[in-house]
């Protein structure tokens, strides 16, 4: 049932494109004239074949799966470059959903001394090649949007991507994140930054998380 859905929506995909081919052709916009000489047409068999490769969760999938279950973690965060580090606990619960296909992690914790709660979803996207990856919180009100890639010789993904700056209104601000799988027990986070004063990337958190027993 599961392929035959796929199989219809890859062709409805295939219909759709080739509507949209033909009402470009009789449209007078020459931008989207240019933008149609590029597009290549893909047989209905292909698109069923590529929609069901992109939707079978794979070996990083399963990766991620080992991480299923209730974690301890050790945060240490800094505010500036060689300021004084800052200590606390949180706990992370992470679980597959759709079929094994994303894991979404729910974080609890505290910052500053008030409660703090987060939640990312994070999956591999078999056509990109690449770990993606969101995070929400309380403490703001934008979604940062994260890419990595997979390093076999230290285990671990190296994501980047972009976070609003509420300093800098309209403007957001790199980061990057590294995620080490020490072992089955144990896991490291390191988040890096743009330090507010010189702009240079600096390490700003960094998290060891250990299993529950």
């Amino acid at each position: 049932m599961k392929k035959l859905l796929l199989a219809v929506f890859a062709a409805s995909l295939v219909i759709a494109c080739d509507k949209v081919k033909m009402d470009v052709k009789t449209s007078s916009d020459k931008t989207d004239s240019a933008a149609n000489e590029t597009w290549k047409p893909v047989d209905s068999a292909t698109a069923t074949k590529a929609w069901m490769d992109y939707s079978t969760p794979g070996a990083m999938h399963a990766m991620l799966a080992k991480s299923d279950g209730s974690w301890n973690g050790e945060n240490t965060m800094w505010m500036e470059e060689g300021g004084k580090p800052m200590n606390s606990t949180s706990e992370a619960n992470n679980k597959m959903v759709f079929d094994g296909r994303y894991q979404v992690s729910e974080h609890k914790g505290d910052f500053m001394g008030m409660p703090f709660e987060g939640m990312s979803i994070t999956g591999y996207d078999n056509v990109k090649k690449k770990f993606v990856s969101t995070w929400i919180d309380n403490m703001g009100t934008g979604i940062m949007n994260l890419e990595g890639t997979w390093n076999a010789s230290t285990k671990s993904i190296e994501f980047k991507g972009k976070m609003t700056d509420p300093s800098r209104p309209g403007k957001d601000c790199n980061v990057r994140e590294v995620y080490t799988f020490v072992d089955d027990n144990t896991q490291k986070m390191e988040m890096y930054g743009p330090d507010s004063k010189t702009g240079k990337e600096f390490k700003t958190m960094e998290i060891k998380y250990t299993r529950k027993k």
